[in-house]
């Protein structure tokens, strides 16, 4: 059975137009859509440094060895050493450890379809694509339906049996304080837990399926042979959140820390791994919100261009009737649209600015226009400096 599939798609001039009409009414619930997220985001990113400056201001470093309810209510920064008198297992393997979390990573040996298409625009407007269809074997984490390929025929994928699955411990001590799930939540940096070969007895002894069990790079294999993995085999390793010392930033409930409402309207739950000063932690929050900020501002522009081109579509379609006039007509409609997504997505960040920042916005407004008339009393001076100084004699 080849491995690859051809296939060859036609679609006329008028088709085309259809399809690009349509193409115009995504484009425009695009463009509505991401302005909507722009403004969204710069007044999300408003609220959070507000909250954080504000958190900053109120936050009160304690010791973790012993709770002082005079600060019930109060947002508190505590760090220590995690304790737990609970265990962490996964019954269906027999892997244990101690730790906050046990994360279970599975992954299935599977058929994967992917496509390549190449398009031709033919004399007249219609257009051809040929779309070449790959299958080749690999690692994935998560079921890949073959009843969805183009040619399922012999690149069947069986069910996946088992999933990746996370175990975590409901509550733990940071010194005198009790933490819940809120809290454990937060809790990154999994280390890898390698599994030994010394293992493969004990976990032979409580896995019920049918494979056959094999420790492959600290890993478990269910299969015949690792070095050639055959679909259906499964490797499943484990990374696991250590206990250690972190830091927690929050509010005092009685022996336990949660979210802190602020009056800029964030809830405050942060954690650290480490012993990391209140100040540290609130500074990465706002470098973190910045990050995100710009992000956001990115991707909406991106998504803007292409809305915009969609909404221009039509165009180059109906210059399609002449091939390379359509490939003219689609090079300035791509720059028309990434003009005009430019305009769009800077107008909408700075009403936003005046919206949800106005003094800062006049300001920055003021500031400008105070240049702006700096520089054009400098141009005038330099302008009339040779007049006055009149003509030049030979």
């Amino acid at each position: 059975m080849s491995d690859q599939f051809r296939e060859v798609t036609s679609v006329s001039w008028f088709g085309r137009i259809k399809n690009a009409l349509i193409g115009v009414l995504v484009g425009l619930l695009l463009v509505v859509a991401m302005v909507v997220v722009l403004f969204w985001n710069e007044g999300r990113a408003v609220t959070t440094a507000r909250s954080l400056a504000e958190g900053a201001s109120a936050v009160v470093s304690v010791a973790a060895d012993a709770v002082d309810h005079a600060n019930d209510g109060k947002l508190i920064h505590v760090g220590g050493a995690l304790a737990t008198s609970e265990g962490l297992e996964d019954e269906d393997f027999g892997i244990a450890a101690k730790g906050v979390r046990l994360v279970r990573e599975v992954e299935m040996y599977q058929w994967v379809e992917s496509s390549k298409s190449e398009s031709t625009t033919k004399l007249g407007g219609g257009e051809e694509t040929v779309t070449t269809y790959s299958y080749a074997k690999e690692w994935r984490d998560r079921p890949v339906s073959s009843s969805e390929f183009k040619q399922p025929s012999g690149h069947e994928n069986p069910s996946m049996e088992f999933e990746g699955r996370s175990f975590q411990v409901s509550e733990a001590k940071l010194g005198a304080f009790t933490l819940g799930e809120p809290v454990l939540d937060l809790m990154g940096n999994a280390d890898k837990l390698s599994i030994s070969p010394t293992q493969k007895a004990a976990i032979e002894s409580v896995f019920a399926g049918s494979q056959r069990v094999g420790i492959s790079d600290g890993q478990i294999f269910l299969g015949a042979n690792p070095t050639a993995p055959g679909v259906g085999d499964y490797r499943i390793g484990y990374r696991l959140v250590p206990l250690g010392e972190v830091s927690v930033i929050g509010r005092q409930e009685g022996t336990g820390v949660v979210a802190y409402q602020t009056e800029a309207g964030d809830e405050l739950l942060m954690v650290d791994s480490g012993r990391v000063p209140a100040e540290k932690m609130f500074a990465e929050a706002v470098t973190a919100n910045k990050i995100i900020t710009w992000l956001l501002r990115a991707g909406c522009l991106l998504f803007l261009v292409f809305g915009f081109s969609l909404l221009l579509g039509p165009l180059g379609v109906l210059a399609d009737v002449i091939p390379f006039v359509g490939s003219i007509v689609r090079m300035g409609t791509g720059l028309i649209a990434f003009v005009l997504a430019l305009l769009v997505g800077t107008s909408t960040i700075a009403v936003a600015w005046f919206w949800y920042r106005p003094l800062l916005a006049l300001g920055i407004l003021a500031a400008g226009l105070a240049v702006a008339y700096l520089l054009t009393k400098i141009g005038r001076r330099k302008a009339a400096a040779p007049a006055a100084a009149g003509p030049v004699s030979a």
